[in-house]
């Protein structure tokens, strides 16, 4: 086989985040920059597809727009970088096996989290606002789509950002799987268009979009945090409990406990087999 099954890609899993929660602090720092970057390209790619093309073409735009945008995931997972909703699902699995500390988690997540802002604002701000393809004919797209995001209510947001996490997750998940980089590509692919399709908030992207009409003077930092706030913890919750921590219940905990009580019962037979002491076996 080409891949490997849900009971292999938990051990991966929990390895991968275990690894990423003992990452280098200066190299976590620039693969979680490349990560943010990585991200804003494909919402970027997201925007120039879609942000011209007729209104009478109804959803179409949106779909196509949402074919390009995995191409951010793609160059991370493939080409190496950090993302916090990719490490919201693979660092929790490794704490839900004990193999991690709490601490180590919240370390890591506040850290990947902080410098995908950075590489996400850089190209909002150096790419979208200072050569202008998030502005001009494009400006209205932009904007339309991030005052999408935070007109939403806190519970909205909230609840659009477990949905987001939950794809995001299975995607890497997903991906952990393959063996190759076309059954990588297409794991990371469907999923992630679909949750785009869908429209949840994914908190990286949202570091890109609404900067971008920050820059170009439409919104304020103030509705940028009241949105990002439900989304981040929308996102961890997607990721750490709807993907690892339900996929570590199934095949470690579960399984764990099903090997007990198969051993309990294999001694509980054993010892009524068993003679007892001074007992005589009659042949």
């Amino acid at each position: 086989m080409n891949c490997f099954g849900p009971d292999e890609i938990i051990d991966i899993t929990i390895k991968k985040g275990t690894e990423k929660s003992q990452m280098p602090r200066k190299k976590i720092e620039v693969l979680a920059f490349l990560g943010g970057a990585f991200i804003a390209l494909g919402y970027l790619a997201y925007v120039r597809v879609s942000g011209n093309l007729p209104s009478e073409w109804g959803s179409l735009p949106h779909f196509l727009g949402a074919s390009v945008f995995p191409i951010g995931l793609i160059l991370i997972l493939l080409g190496g970088g950090e993302l916090i909703t990719g490490n919201m699902m693979a660092v929790a699995a490794a704490w839900f096996s004990n193999k991690i500390t709490f601490l180590n988690l919240l370390k890591n997540w506040g850290i990947v989290t902080f410098f995908n802002f950075l590489g996400a604002i850089f190209v909002a701000y150096m790419f979208g606002h200072v050569v202008g393809l998030t502005e001009g004919e494009f400006l209205e797209k932009t904007v339309m789509t991030a005052q999408a995001k935070v007109d939403s209510s806190f519970i909205e947001a909230f609840i659009s950002g477990i949905g987001c996490n939950w794809l995001v997750g299975i995607s890497v998940w997903l991906c952990f799987g393959a063996k190759d980089f076309a059954g990588k590509i297409l794991a990371i692919w469907f999923p992630i268009m679909t949750f785009v399709l869908i429209g949840f908030q994914h908190v990286v992207a949202n570091f890109f979009i609404v900067p971008a009409a920050i820059f170009a003077g439409k919104l304020t930092w103030l509705a940028f945090l009241q949105n990002i706030i439900p989304v981040w913890l929308g996102n961890a919750v997607g990721g750490a409990v709807f993907v690892s921590g339900l996929y570590v219940l199934a095949y470690k905990k579960f399984e764990e406990r099903d090997e007990e009580v198969t051993k309990h019962k294999r001694e509980t037979i054993f010892n009524q087999a068993s003679p007892k002491k001074g007992e005589k076996i009659h042949s």
